[in-house]
């Protein structure tokens, strides 16, 4: 079990100390490149368990140790000179680490999203036949398509349309979230799972675009079998 000590964050900013003293003369780029796949991987293990105070704590110690790195490289310039060869400031994201004309970047902590571990509910077993409920927190199950499966736990189990929970008795389907007739692409960044009536209205909403209107969406559709009451039927994962 992952364990979130103060001896873990402190190794952590070590390492982050030790690779930032020893690239003392390297460039900007080649820091970050070396500073991101760190930061990122310990984020990113510890996320179920950590806290935003402290990846918080350790992105404003990053913060100081950068800030060393770069008065060592220019020891005669100032602090405005500094920050300006140094960092951009972003909307939304405030101050960044980054080279000038570059969309290079340093990654923080705080960017990664902090889970909580779930346990299943007491009375639940993968056999009980909630489907709706297993595929939610697995991304799978041998009842429901592949897609299907992943879209209700990427959506944490939510129509994106109404915002309200499904049930394993209401009626779901597969809606690009760009129309194809307006470009939108069969890709699973493009897809949503909705309501069937959230679906219709979601359609409705939609911009006629120019070309072949009737196509604009391509649902799951009901199979033969045990399957039909789900609204969807088995079909290739992506």
């Amino acid at each position: 079990m992952v364990r979130f000590s103060p001896e873990a964050i402190q190794h952590h900013v070590q390492h982050l100390r030790l690779i930032i003293k020893s690239h003392r003369h390297t460039t900007q780029e080649a820091l970050i490149r070396l500073l991101n796949p760190v930061i990122v991987g310990w984020a990113r293990y510890y996320a179920r368990v950590g806290s935003a105070c402290i990846f918080q704590s350790l992105d404003n110690r990053l913060y100081g140790m950068l800030r060393a790195w770069t008065r060592y490289r220019h020891p005669t310039k100032g602090k405005r000179w500094i920050a300006r060869r140094y960092w951009r400031i972003t909307e939304g994201h405030g101050w960044l680490f980054s080279p000038p004309q570059s969309d290079l970047r340093l990654y923080r902590h705080g960017q990664t999203v902090i889970r909580r571990h779930v346990k299943v509910h007491g009375a639940r077993s993968p056999y009980d036949g909630d489907w709706v409920y297993w595929s939610t927190r697995l991304g799978h199950h041998p009842a429901v398509s592949p897609r299907v499966a992943r879209l209700l736990k990427r959506q944490q189990g939510k129509c994106l349309e109404c915002g309200l929970f499904f049930t394993g008795t209401d009626r779901m389907e597969v809606d690009h979230i760009i129309p194809q007739a307006c470009g939108g692409t069969a890709g699973k960044d493009n897809l949503q799972l909705l309501h069937r009536h959230c679906h219709d209205r979601k359609t409705a909403r939609d911009p006629r675009c120019s070309g072949a209107s009737d196509k604009r969406h391509v649902a799951e559709e009901p199979c033969e079998g045990p399957t039909l009451t789900h609204g969807f039927g088995a079909e290739p994962g992506w």
